[in-house]
């Protein structure tokens, strides 16, 4: 049976919520952080996740592109957020439905159903290569380049590049951009991350104090701009 996969902090919601997916012949999971459902979806590929944005360890629109930098899992967002622009921007970031609180059982079931009764293209083709400023990144066949001249690049210093790449011109968070690329829960004191960007901006031929495409918000995360030159 179909495995969904429930994402809600609130206890009630959670308890009522998971009898009624069980009750409808669903297997169910139910968790109430966005590092818990990252490796439940790793880990488990459910065939639909139900996302609410209101978590206590980090706002479920992050989660939602950290779980689609992973899967193609559908997710059905539940949120107490309302109006156009605010759903233009969760379906541009990878929601395939969502359902606004407060919402009954069956309203979300019959989401579910109709989520998972249009699947997902089952060969979409290789990904386009991604383009920030005079960096190109292939993703397909796992290749980066500089203004044309080829970088050498570990596994895991290009999987930190393609996710900044993916998210250019935003501030990634130092936990959303470990726990995207390395998959474990973010330690604050782990220098492995510290370690890859080091890498990558000596690759880049740029250091911390003169950065041109990769900028550290101190406190914050890391960005990669796309006006380097």
């Amino acid at each position: 049976m179909p495995l969904v996969l429930l994402v809600e902090d609130d206890p009630a919601i959670r308890r009522a919520l998971s009898r009624a997916i069980a009750d409808a012949g669903y297997a169910v999971r139910a968790v109430d952080t966005a590092l818990d459902a990252l490796r439940v979806v790793t880990a488990e590929q459910p065939a639909v996740v139900i996302l609410d944005l209101g978590l206590p360890d980090m706002d479920g629109s992050h989660a939602l592109v950290m779980i689609r930098a992973v899967s193609a899992v559908p997710v059905i967002v539940a949120t107490a957020r309302r109006g156009e622009n605010e759903t233009i921007r969760l379906l541009n970031a990878g929601a395939d439905d969502y359902v606004t609180k407060p919402f009954s059982a069956a309203h979300v079931l019959a989401r579910v159903a109709a989520v998972l009764r249009r699947g997902r293209p089952v060969d979409p083709g290789p990904p386009p290569a991604l383009e920030v400023g005079p960096l190109r990144i292939d993703v397909s066949t796992r290749t980066a380049s500089l203004d044309g001249q080829p970088l050498r690049l570990a596994r895991k210093e290009f999987d930190v590049l393609r996710y900044l790449a993916e998210c250019a011109d935003r501030v990634v968070p130092r936990a959303e951009l470990f726990v995207t690329v390395w998959r474990q829960p973010y330690v604050g004191a782990d220098q492995t991350l510290d370690a890859h960007i080091s890498l990558l901006r000596r690759k880049l031929g740029e250091s911390a104090a003169e950065p041109r495409l990769l900028h550290t918000v101190r406190g914050v995360g890391v960005m990669l701009v796309s006006a380097g030159s």
